[in-house]
């Protein structure tokens, strides 16, 4: 069992569809009705289906209160760093601190290399992934004298001018897979974000890749958990206990495998992937307190 003891969140990841661009922001309004902590969008630039992701964003901020907005996972070979960590800085200002960055080191290399991006191997990816996180924290390191100086393979900054400065540490949570990504995850992130639907044993996967996130964290000089991990997550709600399999079933079989994921693996942060008003409504409203709940009894014991 692996629990690092960190506070649960829920969360929904949207489509940013194009052909009816005020249906992913009803959905930013539903969730944060329903309670949910957090809205996030994925990030394809390539996709003409979809609306831009960092605009949409900005739009979804100005129009709720409270819920946090994250990119899931914002596209890097397309977003350069320096200019990312103004923006970002930026919403969180005017939205008030509610800005989370999800970065990824790139997939869909054809549609990057179509938009001017340039094509990375495996390798090459991890590393400008590195250098950016680096960038875009010195870039927010108001308090540190004298311009930012990065001298990187992949990302090079000489001499920016740091700020603005967003109004609370913005964490930064890696998509990430293989050894190599999460290596680097345990080394430098906030927080750690698969997809459920990715890991290729399931559930399963979710301890030996603890366990290398946690071993390159201590090899670093970081406790484990400095380290969040969260998961997106999708499934099916029914009307009954269908005995279906896993997130497959009544909001409280729901509830019931979610807690079992944050008590063995550690899972706090859990986002699911919806564009239906009423799934995100029982996962704010029914699954996420029952899931806090039966967490809250078991911590306790």
């Amino acid at each position: 069992m692996t629990d690092y003891g960190h506070p649960l969140w829920f969360g929904s990841f949207i489509t940013p569809v194009a052909d009816r661009p005020q249906r992913p922001v009803e959905l930013a309004l539903t969730s944060e009705r329903a309670g949910l902590d957090l809205v996030s969008f994925q990030d394809h630039p390539y996709q003409s289906g979809f609306q831009d992701t960092w605009t949409l964003m900005s739009y979804v901020a100005a129009r709720t209160e409270r819920i946090r907005i994250s990119g899931n996972v914002l596209n890097l070979p397309l977003r350069p760093p320096a200019v990312l960590a103004r923006a970002v800085a930026s919403l969180d200002r005017l939205s008030g601190g509610r800005v989370e960055v999800g970065l990824g080191a790139g997939a869909f290399w054809d549609g990057i290399v179509a938009m001017g991006g340039r094509r990375l191997e495996p390798g090459q990816a991890v590393q400008a992934l590195e250098e950016a996180v680096g960038v875009l924290r010195g870039m927010w390191a108001t308090d540190e004298t004298g311009p930012l100086r990065v001298r990187g393979e992949f990302y090079t900054v000489t001499g920016a001018k740091r700020g603005p400065a967003p109004v609370h540490r913005i964490p930064i949570h890696i998509g990430a897979y293989k050894p190599r990504m999460l290596g680097l995850t345990g080394r430098i992130a906030d927080g750690w974000l698969p997809s459920l639907g990715f890991l290729p044993d399931g559930p399963a996967s979710l301890a030996a890749m603890n366990e290398r996130i946690d071993e390159a964290a201590s090899a670093a000089g970081r406790e484990p958990a400095a380290v969040s991990r969260l998961l997106n997550l999708s499934g099916r709600f029914t009307s009954g206990s269908s005995g279906g399999g896993l997130l497959e079933g009544s909001p409280d079989d729901w509830a019931e495998q979610l807690a079992d994921l944050a008590l063995q693996y550690g899972i706090s942060g859990f986002i699911l992937a919806s564009d239906a008003p009423g799934d995100l409504e029982l996962f704010g409203q029914e699954v996420a307190p029952r899931v806090r709940e039966l967490v809250q009894s078991e911590r306790g014991a």
